[in-house]
């Protein structure tokens, strides 16, 4: 057995101050309560909230009291991330590090895919982070919306990666859509996956944690959360040796795949249809973007029909071919006679308005 003691902080983020001493004094909480953890995970964003007019140096104060902090406490310490810019360009990139027991600053890493259109401002990074814990195994990072990019996963545990962490700010109504992408991850890519969400500014909660078998081993709900999660990383190593539940064995399948994959040549053309897809932007109200076709307008009564009030039909129904048709009768008895039936209307189509001339839509 290879176990490892990995901690999520789940905790409220506020937008236009600091939340940098409240993280160092839950990380002295955390460590007071289980100190046992060797490694502290926040959510993305956490120091400082979602707006990046708060954007600091790469080298700052801030990460010189986390690099103290995790001296402090002799554990692996990923602060979430923050929006830092780079001196020479003005470019702002969402970035996380990785600091060790000793305080280092080991890992610099800046999301690959921000949340675009919604942030279009933040520039998208390059390069993959992994890892080693040393006597352990090897960790891969990843930032919120990273994760709905398998490539990202692929390429971090093809490199033998073993556990994803993933720092997420999440206060959309997509989050339980990003469960469900934590735990088909974690079963695709035979890794452990933490998805530490924040509160308030930071995101809707539920933070996640994921085992190789997509089990789920903690989930938090809407408040504050600190969870020591005790990993074995024997576990992840066994798994992608015989399979999961000794079944798929989706990493060896894929390294001795009898195909390529033509999308990921961008000269290709496979990815034409893509190109049809419209710009990257914002929706606006009442788009119709994508739907390509003019739905009828559906007319709308003159009154509407309350509780009580009986409606008037509005149309007539045609009459049925049989008027007998589905009345039972006495044996031996011819059926009565039907009544004087009202003349014949012509049927009426749905969404059909009057006049000559064409419809259209709202």
């Amino acid at each position: 057995m290879t176990p490892f003691a990995i901690a999520g902080v789940q905790m409220y983020v506020n937008a236009l101050e600091s939340n940098v001493d409240g993280m160092i004094h839950r990380l002295d909480i955390l460590m007071a309560r289980f100190p046992w953890t060797q490694m502290v995970l926040f959510s993305e964003l956490a120091p400082f909230g979602p707006l990046d007019r708060f954007a600091l140096p790469p080298e700052n104060e801030t990460l010189e009291k986390f690099q103290a902090a995790a001296r402090k406490h002799r554990v692996w310490l990923i602060p979430g991330s923050m929006f830092l810019k780079n001196p020479e360009d003005g470019r702002v990139y969402n970035t996380a590090v990785v600091i060790n027991p000793e305080g280092e600053i080991i890992r610099r890493y800046a999301k690959m895919f921000p949340f675009r259109p919604y942030e279009s401002g933040i520039a998208a990074g390059t390069e993959f982070c992994v890892f080693d814990v040393p006597e352990v195994g090897r960790f891969g990072l990843s930032i919120c919306y990273d994760i709905w990019f398998p490539e990202t996963t692929r390429q971090l545990t093809s490199q033998g990666v073993e556990i994803l962490l993933n720092p997420v700010l999440t206060g959309t109504t997509d989050r339980d859509a990003e469960l469900a992408i934590a735990r088909a991850t974690a079963a695709q890519f035979q890794c452990y996956v933490f998805a530490v969400n924040g509160l308030g500014a930071g995101g809707v909660g539920k933070s996640l944690v994921v085992d190789p078998t997509s089990m789920v081993l903690h989930q938090s709900a809407g408040q504050e959360d600190m969870f020591p999660i005790e990993v074995d990383l024997s576990m992840v190593r066994r798994q992608r040796e015989t399979g999961m539940k000794g079944l798929g064995q989706v990493l060896k399948s894929f390294r001795d795949r009898s195909t390529d994959f033509s999308v990921y040549d961008r000269n290709s053309g496979t990815d034409a249809y893509l190109n049809t897809l419209g710009p990257l932007e914002v929706p606006q109200q009442g788009s119709r973007a994508g739907l390509h076709v003019d739905v009828p307008a559906q007319r709308v009564p003159d009154a509407p029909i309350f509780k009580g009030q009986e409606a008037t039909p509005s149309f007539v129904h045609e009459p049925l071919p049989n008027p007998t048709a589905g009345t039972a009768t006495a044996e031996g008895h011819p059926p009565a006679a039907p009544a004087a039936a009202s003349p014949p209307v012509s049927p009426v189509k749905t969404g059909a308005s009057g006049g000559s001339g064409p419809t259209h839509s709202g």
